[in-house]
């Protein structure tokens, strides 16, 4: 496998890298499923299907990727319209197997980009901060970003941004 792109070279080409699940995420997909469980039927119909992949995923599937899931996952019961919480943890544990991580980081620090300049600055990241997380205060968004400007030009890159993003202390204590 190559370790920058995420796929294996196989017989047949460039396969996509399959990574495990852990049980964290697999508790997560559990949760929302019984949170969007409207009625508490013990299935998602397609509108609670699509709201909880929006809560897992971030965003809306398309009509076409809803309609795959839903053929793939969903009952073969023609009275019933769903999808149960065995085939949903299925549906969403291969789907998040092939979740890219380095596009992941891609996006996020393309939204961190507001002016699209490549790197990122303090005003950038307190922006995000002041969105995502006000109660953070100002002078930990400070220390923050000058741990991660190691040459101190107040300028981040990506491939700072994307080292922080993929620091695991557990692998450095």
């Amino acid at each position: 496998m190559s370790s920058t792109s995420g796929f294996v070279l196989g017989g047949e080409g460039y396969q996509p890298f399959i990574r495990n699940v852990s049980s964290y995420k697999e508790a997560e997909i559990v949760r929302v499923f019984h949170t969007n469980d409207e009625g508490k039927k013990g299935f998602l119909s397609r509108i609670d299907f699509k709201v909880a992949f929006v809560e897992l995923f971030g965003y809306e599937p398309a009509k076409y990727e809803l309609n795959e899931m839903m053929k793939k996952y969903g009952m073969k019961n023609k009275k019933i319209q769903g999808v149960s919480l065995q085939d949903f943890v299925s549906c969403m544990k291969e789907k998040l197997s092939k979740v890219d991580e380095d596009d992941e980081i891609r996006h996020s620090f393309m939204a961190f980009d507001a002016q699209c300049s490549g790197f990122l600055t303090l005003v950038d990241v307190k922006r995000v901060f002041n969105m995502v997380a006000p109660h953070v205060p100002v002078h930990s968004v400070h220390s923050a970003f000058r741990e991660i400007d190691q040459d101190g030009d107040g300028r981040v890159s990506f491939k700072d941004f994307q080292f922080l993003m993929k620091y695991n202390v557990d692998d450095h204590i």
